[in-house]
């Protein structure tokens, strides 16, 4: 084989290597993106090891839908205004480079209040109703004993809530969402940092906004095994987990 043919089977390759990675980007980008749950801030709804598709057209396309967040525009191209319950993956507003998954609670102009334990959303008690359980709540390494609720939106939107059974979550100031921001809240909500801790997340721009978490595709308790670990599987697989509808 002379220089010529390995020169042009070379580039090829070159050429189709180049190709498949611009469209693994450009679906990464502008459809939809799987991410990791490494924390406990989400439980029960999400629980650490899962492994969630993200739609990234669903709040329309900023910089941040982008690797490495390119000053490509500044403002947000086909903007849809998101959802009160909404599973929100986003950047957070102290580095503008981490990723965070919380639940729409606030949006703008709204007021936020938490009074003996209850959620108020313009001065309304959101209602909920005590669930039974028996799968346990952690706070990083850490079991906790938890109160898990039904809580229901303003808008209807039903979801899990937990709740620090000693009721570490009290009373707080009243939190009103600035325009074009939003007020997003861990499920966990004793052990979850979010816009209640203005200094560390505080209130989230529309711009930082990444995407909608859809479904999880597959789980893996990492407590109980490494994913490479394939012997092991069998105890750490989260079976009834897989393409589960979240909500």
């Amino acid at each position: 084989m002379n220089i010529k043919k390995i020169s042009k089977i070379i580039f090829d390759n070159i050429k189709t290597l180049i190709g498949a990675l611009i469209i693994a980007i450009l679906i990464r980008s502008l459809i939809i993106q799987p991410f990791h749950i490494p924390s406990s801030s989400m439980e029960p709804t999400l629980l650490v090891g899962d492994r969630i598709f993200v739609t990234k057209y669903t709040y329309g396309y900023s910089k941040h839908s982008f690797p490495f967040s390119p000053n490509l525009f500044k403002k947000r191209l086909f903007s849809k205004i998101p959802q009160q319950g909404d599973l929100v993956v986003f950047k957070t507003p102290a580095d503008n480079r981490t990723d965070y998954i919380k639940r729409l609670i606030g949006l703008p102009g709204d007021e936020i209040q938490f009074r003996n334990g209850e959620l108020f959303i313009n001065k309304k008690k959101i209602i909920r109703v005590e669930t039974k359980t028996d799968d346990p709540i952690r706070c990083g390494s850490y079991n906790i004993r938890s109160k898990i609720f039904i809580e229901t939106l303003p808008n209807g939107v039903k979801h899990l809530a937990s709740y620090n059974s000693e009721g570490t979550l009290q009373n707080t100031k009243k939190y009103l969402v600035p325009e074009n921001h939003y007020f997003l809240m861990g499920d966990n909500r004793d052990c979850s940092k979010d816009s209640r801790f203005l200094n560390d997340v505080g209130y989230v721009i529309n711009q930082n906004l990444v995407g909608k978490a859809k479904i999880i595709f597959f789980s893996n308790d990492t407590q109980k095994g490494s994913l490479f670990k394939f012997w092991n599987l069998h105890n750490s697989f989260r079976f009834d987990r897989t393409f589960k509808k979240l909500q």
